[in-house]
């Protein structure tokens, strides 16, 4: 039988959904929790960082760090590897990282109109009505936020084009929902077939090398067919021939993988610049200092080396960017109005 994926807005009895689906199909669940927790032990990645990801704020040191990239290759590896072992309904954010191409997966969509979560809000979680518009917009960012990240072309987050099954939980019973996933489950043209499961290892081999490059610092679109991969960059590089035979080498060591084919990508022409990610140079470097020019000055030149850096102006605003960034070392100004650095240093210890 095929799979299910089900992507939903929050406050649209999601969770109700699924379990009147698995009392009928027994189909395994897995969420986003079970999804973290497989990449976090694939990758020795606390489980806490790698959950950072499908967040719509993103850490000031990831364009040198790149870990918002790692972590998703991780988390399409995991989610893979889940799906290649059976039936099974996946749910949540992990289930948009499945590819289109795959065709024994019956995608679904709940959403509900503000009025509608709001109450269910109320109701679940005992929220006021201020609360919960603040968690529902916080959820819709983080929800449009990744489906700008995996898609960047900036589709609507829920384009019907994307789903097999659109359901409006605000017209719609719980009951019924769950029946009309269940009856399109069962249609024939998702059974899988010889060819769609040859399309799930390729998505399978695929996560495996962009996992494979994304240890040795580079992030590019990875496709494979059979046993042959395309990777596709999407950035303009200074070297093009040395970086192609680098990344066939890396792509090449990987189980299955019998032929790669380097191209340029739809991105390629951007005014931006490829960068492999260097992990021996110092990528979270936050500086603080009240005199601007100098400190700014003092990071771009950091950058200019490859070093990560960020740059903060007091000391509360480092005090916060350290509670959500963890910086790797801090050059601190001592003297500076309100708290001063060693107040800082006292506060980070």
């Amino acid at each position: 039988m095929p799979a299910i994926s089900i992507f939903s807005s929050s406050f649209c009895r999601t969770g109700q959904v699924i379990q009147d689906v698995c009392a009928s199909t027994g189909y395994p669940v897995v969420g986003d929790a079970e999804i973290i927790a497989d990449a976090s032990q694939l990758s020795g990645i606390a489980a806490g960082k790698i959950a950072r990801a499908f967040k719509a704020r993103t850490s000031v040191f990831n364009k040198f760090t790149r870990e918002k990239e790692c972590s998703v290759a991780y988390l399409k590896l995991a989610t893979a590897k889940r799906l290649a072992a059976g039936k099974l309904i996946i749910s949540g954010f992990s289930s948009q990282l499945i590819p289109d191409t795959l065709t024994h997966l019956l995608r679904v969509a709940l959403i509900g109109d503000a009025a509608y979560r709001l109450a269910v809000a109320k109701e679940t979680q005992a929220l006021s009505a201020r609360e919960a518009r603040k968690k529902m917009r916080g959820d819709d960012e983080d929800c449009a936020a990744w489906i700008d990240f995996l898609y960047k072309t900036h589709q609507e987050c829920w384009d019907p084009g994307r789903f097999d099954l659109f359901i409006p939980m605000h017209k719609t019973s719980v009951e019924q929902a769950g029946a009309w996933i269940e009856e399109n489950v069962l249609k024939p043209v998702l059974e899988p077939t010889e060819a769609s499961r040859q399309l799930m290892n390729d998505f399978l081999l695929a996560a495996e090398v962009e996992v494979r490059l994304a240890r040795e610092g580079h992030t590019v679109d990875v496709a494979a067919q059979g046993s042959h991969i395309t990777l596709s960059l999407q950035k303009q590089v200074l070297l093009l021939n040395r970086l192609e035979d680098e990344l066939r080498s890396i792509a090449g060591k990987v189980d299955g993988v019998a032929s790669v084919v380097v191209k340029t990508g739809h991105g390629y022409h951007q005014a931006n610049i490829y960068r492999k990610h260097d992990f021996s140079m110092p990528s979270r470097v936050l500086l603080v200092d009240d005199e601007r020019d100098l400190v700014q000055t003092l990071s771009e030149r950091l950058q200019m080396r490859d070093m990560g850096s960020a740059v903060a102006y007091d000391g509360a605003s480092a005090l916060q960017l350290v509670a959500d960034d963890e910086p790797e070392v801090m050059i601190i100004d001592l003297k500076m109005p309100g708290i001063d650095g060693l107040q800082v240093l006292r506060e980070v210890k």
